[in-house]
């Protein structure tokens, strides 16, 4: 039996400990693979400045989406195109009035680092030729937006039909990036951004705005998120602070609705 000193001890050494803290779960974003380097940057911004914590989980939209169809626990999707957030919101899997376009990109071919292929991009332009005898790298053209992007330009050309037969196709834009940095390419078709992170590719040209849809990234809050910090993380990639980091990693931020 403790004594009224051991009392006082045990209350006094109850006083000094540290407090436990319960903090709120971490935020789950799944996003397009080629917001990874500068999702993960304004996401730190926001961390340092709130307190919170979130985890970030890349791949191609179209992956993303399905994976939050099947209920896969995230908060947050950020895709690199309309059709998948729309497909989601078919689905009543996002909510509606989070919903915000916050980010464009451009199209462009690459090109190995030393590679000397020089090619102006345009109407019937000698792609096929400019290949050799490789393929040319772009991400899943039946589902992936970057794909879809690559196949609706270079349709929009006329040198679809001479390619089609000669694709290296990647999971995401990052493959498709990564089979051009590697050699494995000879020439490949991703965003601005991505050849922007790779210091071992070089943009050969820039495909015409026109030439395929907008290229738009929307965000959206998921229906089945309950964390209370996913409509705040979203509010903040539509602020100046992360506006910032995103122009520094070369896309363009789109305007805030008033």
């Amino acid at each position: 039996m403790l004594t009224r000193r051991g009392l006082l001890a045990a209350a006094a050494g109850l006083a000094a400990a540290p407090r436990l803290s319960f903090a709120a779960a971490p935020l789950t974003v799944f996003a397009a693979a080629s917001l990874q380097e500068s999702l993960t940057a304004a996401g730190d911004v926001w961390m340092k400045k709130t307190g919170a914590q979130a985890r970030f989980s890349f791949g191609a939209s179209s992956a993303m989406a399905r994976q939050i169809e099947k209920g896969a626990p995230a908060d947050l999707f950020l895709s690199a195109d309309l059709e998948w957030m729309n497909w989601l919101a078919e689905r009543k899997l996002i909510v509606p009035a989070s919903r915000r376009n916050l980010l464009s990109n451009d199209l462009v071919l690459i090109a190995p680092a030393a590679s000397r292929v020089l090619l102006k991009i345009g109407k019937g332009m000698p792609l096929a030729k400019a290949l050799g005898a490789g393929r040319l790298a772009v991400a899943d053209v039946t589902a992936v937006p970057a794909g879809k992007y690559a196949k609706a330009s270079l349709t929009a050309l006329g040198v679809w039909g001479s390619v089609e037969g000669r694709l290296l196709p990647g999971e995401n834009v990052r493959a498709a990036l990564a089979y051009v940095s590697r050699g494995e390419a000879p020439l490949g078709v991703v965003y601005a951004t991505d050849a922007k992170a790779d210091p071992n590719v070089r943009v050969v040209g820039t495909f015409p705005a026109g030439s395929h849809p907008p290229i738009v990234y929307p965000g959206a809050v998921l229906a089945g998120s309950r964390n209370s910090a996913a409509a705040g993380l979203l509010g903040f990639l539509q602020g100046a602070e992360a506006s910032a980091v995103f122009r520094k990693y070369g896309f363009s931020v789109l305007a805030r609705p008033s």
